[in-house]
């Protein structure tokens, strides 16, 4: 399957005894590697086919799904796993693909996932881009007027995002289920761009068309989250990283993408208007956009 960025490349890479990932390659062998990193219980197809063929024009793209997501092994049920342990698998996917270094993009867990990866794995990284997620520090945010807020202050998911949540997941036919991801989506989207239910339904077909189920896991929302804090580390940062704040976002919703900018060392902040927790068709364009001029011309050494 030829696209735009070169030749697609499909490879299961075992990240721990019984545990394989797949993982999808896109655009030159010889330029410099950027992993996408999806969010809690998303496949690797859920980042968008245009996003994905932008970012193959200047790099060798690689995206994966994490474990119990797609089509990886789904071992949680049998042998939990700490969500920290989703951290060393980008390493893992790394080591099996023979990357040295890359460019990490991280959306919302993948956020958090690509700050550990920053912090206990930095000579593995050339830069990181985060979007959708929160900082992994206790340094309190500091306001414009010079003021404090510690992190425990700063502004929750919103209301509606938690209903959603905690509705049970029932098996009501693919159709329904479809109906229910598209309203998730709905809700994650902000508000501010209007919403293209048809887009995010093609989508989720996709998503459930590679994964061969259109079940729903538990197991990210599940798996020990302790020992994630990596303040210290952080604040030392050497690596170029980039924060990508969502204006819609209401998930971790502003002023998080401020603080992540502050507690990461050397970071920059850039604006995606009308974004939030979702990846419309109107945003990949900018978001495409902010990434290569984060990525393009970062050489590993």
């Amino acid at each position: 399957m030829q696209h735009v960025g070169g030749q697609t490349r499909e490879q299961y890479v075992e990240v721990a005894p019984g545990v394989r990932l797949w993982t999808q390659r896109r655009g030159p062998a010889g330029a410099p590697a950027l992993l996408l990193v999806m969010g809690a219980q998303a496949s690797g197809i859920g980042w968008p086919e245009p996003l994905v063929e932008a970012l193959a024009e200047h790099h060798h793209v690689i995206r994966y799904d994490h474990r119990d997501t797609g089509r990886s092994s789904h071992p949680f049920d049998e042998d939990p796993y700490r969500v920290t342990d989703l951290a060393q698998d980008i390493v893992a996917v790394l080591d099996g693909l023979g990357v040295d270094r890359a460019h990490l993009v991280g959306l919302s867990l993948g956020g958090m996932l690509t700050q550990l990866v920053l912090a206990d794995h930095p000579e593995r990284v050339l830069s990181a881009t985060l979007l959708g997620t929160c900082a992994l520090s206790e340094t309190p945010y500091v306001r414009p007027d010079g003021t404090s807020v510690p992190v425990a202050e700063l502004p929750g998911i919103a209301p509606e995002v938690l209903e959603l949540w905690a509705r049970p997941v029932e098996d009501h036919g693919l159709e329904a289920e479809l109906d229910r991801r598209v309203e998730h989506w709905r809700v994650l989207a902000g508000g501010r761009i209007p919403f293209d239910a048809d887009h995010f339904r093609e989508l989720e077909r996709r998503i459930i068309e590679h994964a061969g189920t259109y079940a729903v896991s538990t197991a990210h929302g599940r798996a020990d989250d302790c020992g994630m804090l990596r303040t210290a580390e952080l604040a030392r940062n050497e690596v170029p990283a980039l924060v990508v704040s969502a204006p819609a976002e209401p998930v971790f919703p502003p002023p998080h993408p401020q603080h992540l900018a502050q507690v990461i060392a050397g970071a920059r902040l850039v604006e995606v208007p009308g974004m939030g927790h979702a990846l419309p068709p109107a945003v990949l364009g900018p978001l495409a956009e902010a990434i290569l001029g984060h990525t393009v011309g970062r050489r590993a050494a």
